[in-house]
């Protein structure tokens, strides 16, 4: 039988929720006005810039030309197979990337000597940029799909790894000890504890590195590659299109923007417990 607190409560609760769902919406609705103003105001600018003969279109074409260039890359589909080919490059380099380095970046920042064993590697391997790995990838693995996916790989993992790291070893150690303190288990306390605590780290690491895997697979299609954004932009350069050039430009912003929304979209349901902080 529900008792009398219990039915205030719920009676309380839905009406408190939509409010604060309708709070939500509208301080959101300045800053959706002012992101769509914003965006407004860089095209009129342009426009101006470009139509009114400021700047010359062989240094930056206008608008309208790279909006017919890009209506004339998706009627023939090479935008689109462009897109798909740099996404699958980069969700497989990066989601290998990430089931290594999770899981190491976790056992680093909870146990020392696994850092001061990983450490000097970790330091001789962060300062080299993913397109440094391009030779010996080529000579390792030829210019295939395995090369472009080892590039987003090597590019992305260390970032990954420290991120991690660093969110694992900044856990509150008072709850680690309390946990233990109250009996449980090494397991139970890495479980309970450690990784709900490291997980929000975790989560914003890899949506900075989901960038950082971008621009390494661009890196390596613009290289050696038949398809790709890259290889659409470096090739678009090699004939002088500079609308063609920002098309795929504006596309990799366009997909990065729409892996960015999922992301948060996954961040919030994994993170209930961080919703009400973001809000304020």
């Amino acid at each position: 039988m529900t008792s009398a607190p219990d039915m205030v409560s719920n009676l309380v609760a839905p009406p408190d929720r939509a409010k604060q769902k309708r709070g939500a919406s509208l301080r959101d609705r300045p800053i959706i006005l002012l992101n769509v103003l914003g965006v407004f105001a860089f095209c009129v600018t342009w426009t101006l810039a470009t139509e009114g003969g400021w700047v010359s279109p062989l240094f930056l074409p206008s608008p309208f030309k790279v909006a017919s260039e890009a209506a004339g890359v998706a009627a023939t589909h090479e935008l689109w197979w462009a897109i798909a080919a740099s996404s699958l490059r980069v969700f497989f380099g990066f989601a290998l990337a990430a089931a290594v380095a999770v899981p190491l970046g976790v056992l680093m920042g909870s146990w020392w000597p696994a850092k001061a064993f990983i450490d000097p590697l970790i330091s001789l391997l962060r300062p080299l940029p993913s397109i440094t790995w391009i030779p010996l990838t080529m000579l390792w693995l030829g210019i295939g799909e395995a090369q472009k996916v080892a590039i987003v790989f090597m590019g992305s993992w260390i970032y990954i790894l420290l991120y991690t790291v660093e969110s694992t070893k900044r856990v509150d150690p008072i709850l680690i000890k309390a946990a233990r303190n109250l009996g449980a288990s090494e397991f139970a306390v890495m479980r309970e504890v450690v990784l709900p605590g490291a997980l929000p780290g975790i989560l914003s690491g890899l949506k900075v590195s989901l960038a950082i895997a971008w621009s390494c697979v661009l890196s390596a299609e613009m290289v050696a590659a038949q398809n790709g954004l890259g290889a659409l932009i470096w090739s678009a350069k090699d004939w002088g299109n500079l609308a063609l050039v920002l098309v795929g430009m504006v596309s990799i912003s366009a997909t990065v923007l729409i892996a960015d929304l999922l992301a948060n979209r996954l961040e919030r349901a994994l993170l209930p417990w961080e919703r009400h902080k973001r809000q304020n």
